[in-house]
C-alpha cells in the first residue's frame, strides 16, 4: 500500500482510493503462476496413482495401489531375505567355524547383543554384570560350564525350567529339613569361608562339610560343573557372601530358575546369544 496521486499513476494503481491511499496494481511474477499451475497438474497425477479420496468402502486405491503396510512388508521381506542368508550359515556351521569366520562372527555378535538386551538383560543386567541371585556373565565362574556349547545347552533347555532336558540339581534344605542343627550350619559356614581365607580354619566344620557337602562341591570346594555345584573357594557368591546370606542358603537351600529358550527363539538366535555371552570375557576351554 502506498499513498499515490491517482491522476499521475493510473497505470500502476488499482484505481481504488481510501483516505487518499491507493493500492499498486502489480501482478504476481509469471514464474510463480507457472509453478502454481504445475502443482495443480501434479496433484491430479498424485490423485491418479496414490490412494486419495474417501469412498463408501474406505478410499480410492490409486493406480499403484500403494499403502504403508505394503511398503513395510516389502522392506521387511528384503530384511528377512538378508537375515535368512546369515541364519542359514549360523545354523549350518559349528561354533569353531563361526569363530573363525570374521564377517559371520561380527553378524552373530551384533545379533547376540540385541537378543541379549531383549531377553536376558532383565535378569542379568544390560552389561551382563548380574545381580544377587542372577549370575555375572562377564567373569569365569560358571555353574554349568563356560564353553560355548555349554552355554548353548543351558540356553536351549534352561535351568529348572520344566523342560525335560533342563539343567537340574537340588541342594538339600539342611536346616528346614532338620538335617543339621543351627550350630552345625554355623560350623560349616566357618569352614566354607576358610576355603578362600586360610586364617579361618574350623576342623569340626571341615568334618561336617565332608559328610554333607563334599559329594557335590568337592573336597576342596572347587565345585562340579557336571552337577551345577558352585565353586566355594573363589569368593564369588551368587546369593551373597555375608554369614546371614550363607546361613539362609544352607538352611533353606537355593533353587534359581532360568527359562528355556528353544520354544521362544530361533536356533540361530540362541547360537548368536551363546557366542555373545561366551565372548563377554569369561568363556572357557574348548568351544565344542
Amino acid at each position: 500500500m502506498k499513498k499515490q496521486d491517482n491522476e499521475n499513476n493510473d497505470k500502476t494503481v488499482t484505481g481504488h482510493s481510501w483516505d487518499n491511499i491507493s493500492e499498486y496494481n502489480i501482478p504476481a511474477p509469471r514464474w510463480w503462476l507457472i509453478v502454481w499451475l504445475i502443482t495443480i497438474i501434479w496433484s491430479f497425477g498424485y490423485w491418479f496413482f496414490y490412494p486419495t479420496w474417501p469412498t463408501t468402502d474406505g478410499n480410492s486405491k490409486g493406480k499403484l495401489e500403494w499403502t504403508q503396510i505394503n511398503q513395510l512388508e516389502s522392506s521387511q521381506a528384503e530384511i528377512d531375505s538378508i537375515r535368512a542368508k546369515y541364519f542359514n550359515l549360523i545354523n549350518e556351521k559349528s561354533f569353531d567355524e563361526i569363530l573363525a569366520d570374521k564377517k559371520l562372527l561380527e553378524y552373530a555378535l551384533v545379533g547376540g547383543e540385541s537378543a541379549f538386551k531383549d531377553n536376558c538383560a532383565g535378569c542379568h543386567g544390560v552389561g551382563a554384570q548380574g545381580y544377587k541371585g542372577y549370575p555375572n556373565l562377564n567373569d569365569d565362574d560358571w555353574l554349568w560350564g563356560g564353553r560355548v556349547n555349554d552355554i548353548y545347552i543351558t540356553l536351549l533347555y534352561g535351568i529348572r525350567s520344566g523342560h525335560e532336558k533342563a539343567r537340574f540339581n537340588q541342594m538339600p534344605s539342611f536346616g528346614k529339613d532338620k538335617i543339621l542343627s543351627k550350630a552345625q550350619i554355623n560350623e560349616i559356614i566357618d569352614h566354607v569361608l576358610s576355603l578362600s581365607n586360610k586364617n579361618l580354619p574350623n576342623d569340626n566344620g571341615a568334618k561336617l562339610y565332608a559328610q554333607n557337602c563334599a559329594s557335590c562341591h568337592g573336597v576342596n570346594g572347587k565345585g562340579n560343573q557336571e552337577l551345577g555345584a558352585p565353586n566355594l573357594s573363589d569368593e564369588i557368591w551368587l546369593y551373597g557372601s555375608s554369614r546371614q546370606d550363607l546361613y539362609h542358603t544352607i538352611y533353606y537351600s537355593r533353587a534359581g530358575v532360568m527359562p528355556y529358550w528353544s520354544s521362544r527363539l530361533e536356533n540361530a538366535v540362541i547360537k548368536q546369544l551363546s557366542l555373545y555371552v561366551y565372548l563377554l570375557g569369561g568363556g572357557e576351554g574348548s568351544n565344542q
